[in-house]
């Protein structure tokens, strides 16, 4: 039953929003792509603030803190992707707001079928897991990429410092996690087995007195040289695993991992050359990861990555590692 009364309320509401929007002679969805999201109050909107990465000073909280209290009902909120939005804004203080954020070099978000801003973990400025430095990047990626229109749909990136991936990169229709391929110094290995012990994926054990490493079930999370004792278990290389098609929503996807230890450079032109597909390939309001499975993900790969010369993860086997259990439908 109250199924059968949501659609007609949605409806409804839907058609008050027209009727408002005709009156007050206001776009709403330009309004949206601007960082002014609708509210279902008349003549109020929730103002999204520009927060890559998550990270604020202070000045800009005791803004929020102000706008909120000005042009708002004194209370911010913050969402799932970092965001600092203040509700019950008038769309007559729009031009006041703006003015303020500019005053201090901050503005407000952008939404519809744009880059967002990118989000992000700690990375390993503070953050004793991470294996690299994500804060910089999403900072760098925000300044090159934020608000760039795709021609379909939203754009959303993520950073996650390692592979315990907090930001979720596998949800990301682009996604980047820190990884750390591991080495063995065996001059300096006293076979206490401590790495074999921490490997949650099974890809060492000890034979003759040393950790061997099986490659196809290691996934880079570097535990073992953070247990090692004598630092016989080293960094070989570090770098970002790309992950590309992924989405949350009603009908949720989990990523394509598609290059290995890509560095900083390589990840931006990454993200260029996947942008520039994106908008030539895409169909209508699809996601990119909708574009893949309808091309197929070896249309991605050859026009995208290996062309760029990266290590490049081209074969389900090689995935297999970074497969997720849970309820999988089949």
């Amino acid at each position: 039953m109250g199924e059968l009364l949501a659609e007609p309320k949605m409806e409804a509401l839907k058609a008050g929003l027209v009727k408002e929007s005709r009156h007050l002679k206001l776009n709403f969805n330009e309004l949206k792509s601007g960082g002014f999201i609708k509210q279902t109050q008349r003549d109020l909107f929730t103002a999204r603030l520009r927060c890559p990465g998550g990270r604020l000073t202070a000045e800009q909280l005791r803004k929020a803190a102000e706008l909120a209290e000005k042009h708002g009902r004194g209370e911010v909120h913050i969402t799932v992707r970092q965001s600092v939005e203040i509700p019950y804004v008038n769309y007559r203080d729009f031009d006041a707001l703006n003015a303020e954020l500019r005053s201090i070099g901050w503005s407000v978000a952008s939404c519809g079928a744009r880059v967002r801003v990118p989000t992000a973990c700690a990375g390993c400025s503070y953050n004793p897991n991470g294996l690299m430095e994500t804060q910089k990047v999403c900072q760098e990626v925000d300044r090159r990429f934020f608000g760039q229109a795709t021609g379909h749909h939203k754009f959303k990136v993520s950073f996650s410092g390692c592979p315990i991936d907090c930001f979720r990169t596998r949800e990301m229709d682009l996604g980047f996690q820190g990884t750390l391929d591991p080495g063995l110094e065996e001059t300096h290995c006293n076979g206490c087995g401590l790495c074999v012990k921490s490997c949650e994926e099974g890809a060492l054990v000890l034979k003759d007195g040393l950790p061997v490493r099986d490659a196809d079930k290691c996934n880079w999370c570097g535990d073992c040289v953070k247990v090692c004792p004598v630092d016989a278990m080293v960094a070989r290389r570090r770098g970002w695993l790309a992950r590309v098609g992924g989405k949350h929503g009603k009908h949720p996807l989990y990523a394509y991992e598609v290059a290995a230890f890509l560095h900083d450079d390589q990840l931006y032109s990454l993200m260029e050359r996947t942008l520039s597909w994106y908008e030539t390939n895409g169909s209508g309001r699809e996601r990119i990861g909708a574009t893949i499975a309808r091309l197929g993900l070896g249309k991605y790969l050859s026009e995208v990555v290996r062309s760029l010369g990266v290590e490049t993860i081209d074969s389900p086997l090689a995935r297999r590692k970074f497969k997720a259990g849970g309820n999988l439908y089949d």
